[in-house]
């Protein structure tokens, strides 16, 4: 199996194909990234910027390049030496337009006679034998209805029509009401998908409709075209979304890992701390996001606790937050909100010999993933933390202990028998209930330190010193050495250079405090923990324009739930909240008060993202980096974090640096590239350097401010990383001073090319220039 020494994201979409891809290579390899990594490129929903609504996947999207477009990006990374990754999304399909997806018009027209009936997931049964399809305005809509060329129209809808349910060549001779009623498919109201929908979806998005891959036909369809890359040898590696979706996410990596030949593969799976992979998931790990959580918390600190905490409930009123109770809350909202519908399907499929009529029995079920302390547990390897969110269940409500002890046998079974589909089912849905209600609902409410509410993150861990740090890396070298790391993806609610700004606000909590008082006499918020989460975002990304922080304000005030919403929005709040948004424009005395914090945070954010960025370069595992961000890149959550970049502006940064022209300050755009540049190369070129990993400290007055370890083996000295921890205070008991570290033997600093003799040397001098140092034996 080939595998990565490190690889580079890009978003392939409309507006840059996978021939532009091809022509990013020799910039890519000059960069020192070892393979590419492309989001997905099945054809998708026409429009699609993100191309996780794949529409048909037996070819690549047109849009992103063809088929001839892989087969050029391939080519030059052949040429290069570079291998591919691709991103993939065997759970669901984009049903937005459905004449756009073969497989769901086919269902549509046909219902159960369809040959793609057995493909999506439909509770035929509840919908009377049609597919609910939630798009009317109201249920009274049916009046817009019309017959034209041959289809149901509904605005700019389309669908098809049944053989011999209306008249041909006639539109005016039929009702199109009673045409309708014929079809094997219902158009209901939109706000009826809570409760009435009867398809299995991606999250609680009706346009996107799951997939049964679990069966071997719908597998191969699924993936024939896939599978053509690895045996005309285009792509190495592919990566998996939404694992947790799936009926039987072990079952289909097997499968997936035999018809690919034994290739690399990836999960985007959320690991909780202390969760580990399932012992029979056959891929090389995750995505990274445990990783990212890791290295975050590394330059916070842990001093900074207690004085947000007070911050943040006085912001709450003088309550403070309870995080486990909050999250039980958010999710009762998801389950009994926009995901109600998949729980009465899951009380629907509870034996009526229990006595459990539907809605009580919805109400344990939910009771029960609310108190789930993971996405999901891996039956029968996670019978255990099955158990224990039932008896969490029963403990907050002890009159569900009844019907708590009926379901819990029939949750245990979850294999693949007929019976055994509530236990299937219930797998499929924990993980949705946690993503919406954890990381898209409680993460924009527990606001003390934005860095900390990141996807894959316990919020609740405030830091990680290194000592802690350090064991996690000894073990992710152990089990975990083909994992990925990252620090920012397509998803991330905010980029790195934006978090790691944030994080320096635990530094200066005094300062951060005051500022946000008068930030809120001057644009007043009536949602404290949102204006709390508003102004440190704002602050994070900073420089940004209107448009960009007005989307995500909007976004963040209604993911939170508080005091707008997504259904039902309230326009005399969000008038308030654009209000203070447009104040950092049109008022001078919020600009100066935005301006003087930011100049304060900078140069310490700047310390943060570049011992962030060296440490996950150099780290065990594969580094990934997401496109851009070797320049600063200050991104909110999507779809910010997904604008187009100039490559010509880095091509040319990266040319000046290797002709000799280092950044002159540590803040510096290219300070970043240069840091970004070096640790990849290295990894790519010396792979000898990076085969173990060791603590090495620091000794002296400053010594807790320095993270360092080598990646050499038993045998030698390996790669020595050296990174600034918490500069504010650093600064305060002025800088290293007696601070150094023992090298065992003579090396130099890949950034700098300074070199030092083996023996005890000053910190002050290993990172006289930049507040990171990467070293390499001279010999």
């Amino acid at each position: 199996m080939r595998t990565p020494v490190s690889t580079y994201r890009l978003q392939i979409r409309p507006g840059f194909t996978l021939q532009d891809a091809a022509g990013t290579v020799p910039y890519l390899k000059s960069l020192g990234v070892d393979w590419i990594y492309l989001s997905p490129i099945l054809t998708a929903e026409k429009g699609s910027d993100h191309g996780y609504d794949v529409t048909d996947p037996a070819a690549i999207d047109p849009d992103r390049g063809g088929a001839e477009g892989l087969l050029a990006a391939s080519r030059a990374a052949r040429e290069a030496g570079m291998g591919v990754l691709v991103d993939i999304v065997p759970n669901h399909v984009g049903v937005a337009t459905p004449v756009q997806n073969p497989w769901w018009w086919s269902l549509l027209k046909e219902g159960q006679q369809s040959r793609y009936a057995p493909a999506f997931d439909v509770d035929w049964d509840f919908g009377g034998g049609r597919v609910r399809i939630p798009v009317l305005g109201s249920d009274s809509d049916v009046d817009a209805l019309e017959i034209k060329d041959g289809e149901l129209r509904y605005y700019d809808h389309r669908f098809p029509l049944a053989e011999g349910t209306y008249t041909a060549g006639d539109p005016s001779a039929d009702d199109p009401r009673e045409v309708h009623n014929r079809q094997h498919y219902e158009l209901i109201g939109w706000r009826r998908a809570d409760d009435e929908l009867n398809y299995r979806r991606f999250f609680a998005v009706n346009s996107l409709a799951g997939i049964r891959v679990e069966l071997p036909e719908v597998f191969d369809e699924a993936h024939a075209e896939i599978v053509r890359w690895f045996r005309e040898g285009l792509v190495d590696g592919l990566r998996i979304d939404h694992p947790d979706g799936l009926a039987d996410p072990e079952g289909y990596l097997r499968r997936l890992r035999e018809v690919t030949g034994g290739s690399y593969l990836l999960i985007e799976k959320i690991l909780e701390p202390g969760e580990v992979l399932p012992a029979g998931f056959d891929c090389e790990g995750t995505t990274g996001y445990d990783a990212l959580a890791d290295v975050d918390r590394l330059f916070v600190d842990p001093a900074g606790q207690e004085a947000l905490d007070v911050l943040d409930t006085e912001l709450r009123g003088g309550q403070p937050a309870d995080y486990e109770e909050m999250i039980r809350g958010t999710k009762r909202r998801i389950t009994d909100g926009i995901l109600h519908s998949e729980m009465l399907r899951l009380a629907r499929l509870v034996p009526s010999g229990t006595g459990l009529g539907v809605e009580p029995a919805a109400d344990a079920l939910a009771e029960i993933i609310a108190a789930f302390p993971v996405y999901r547990s891996y039956l029968p390897e996670g019978a255990d933390v099955l158990r224990e969110a039932c008896a969490l269940a029963v403990r907050r409500r002890p009159e569900l202990v009844d019907a708590v002890g009926l379901l819990l046998p029939l949750l245990l079974d979850a294999g693949p028998e007929a019976g055994a589909e509530l236990g299937r089912r219930f797998q499929q849905t924990s993980g949705m209930v946690m993503a919406k209600g954890v990381e898209d609902t409680a993460f924009f409410r527990y606001t003390r330190l934005g860095t900390l509410t990141e996807v894959g993150a316990d919020p609740t861990e405030f830091s990680v010193a290194p000592e802690e740090f350090h064991l996690r890396m000894a073990r992710r070298q152990a089990e975990l050495p083909l994992s990925m790391t990252t620090l920012s993806t397509h998803d991330t609610k905010r980029s790195e250079d934006t978090r790691a700004r944030i994080s320096v606000l635990a530094e200066l909590a005094a300062e951060w405090k005051a500022a946000l008082a008068r930030l809120q006499e001057l644009a007043p918020l009536p949602d404290g923990p949102l204006a709390n989460l508003l102004w440190q975002s704002v602050a994070g990304a900073w420089p940004a324009d209107r448009e960009r922080l007005q989307y995500y304000a909007q976004k963040a005030a209604r993911e939170a739930g508080n005091s707008t919403d997504w259904l039902d929005p309230d326009q005399d709040f969000e008038k308030q909240l654009s209000a203070a948004v447009d104040a950092v424009f049109d008022n001078p005395q919020v600009r100066a008060e935005l301006e003087t914090l930011v100049e304060l945070l900078t140069p310490y954010g700047a310390v943060n993202s570049l011992g962030a960025k060296l440490v996950q370069l150099t780290m065990p595992g594969v580094p990934d980096v997401y496109q851009g961000t070797e320049f600063w890149d200050r991104s909110l959550t999507d779809p910010d974090n997904r604008r187009p970049f100039d490559y010509c502006a880095r091509r040319a940064a990266l040319a000046a640096l290797d002709a000799g022209d280092l950044p002159a300050s540590y803040t510096d755009d290219t300070a970043k590239l240069l840091v970004t540049s070096r640790a990849l190369r290295l990894r790519r070129d010396r792979p000898e350097l990076f085969t173990g990993y060791r603590p090495v400290a620091a000794t002296g007055s400053a010594a807790g401010h320095l993270v360092g370890f080598d990646r050499g083996s038993a045998a030698g000295a390996g790669a020595l990383t050296l990174a600034t921890r918490l500069p504010r205070g650093l600064e305060q008991q002025g800088g290293w001073r007696d601070t150094a570290v023992d090298l065992a033997v003579d090396m130099a600093d890949e950034l700098t090319g300074n070199t030092f003799g083996a023996g005890t040397v000053p910190l002050s001098a290993i990172l006289r220039d930049y507040p990171v140092a990467l070293l390499v034996p001279t010999s």
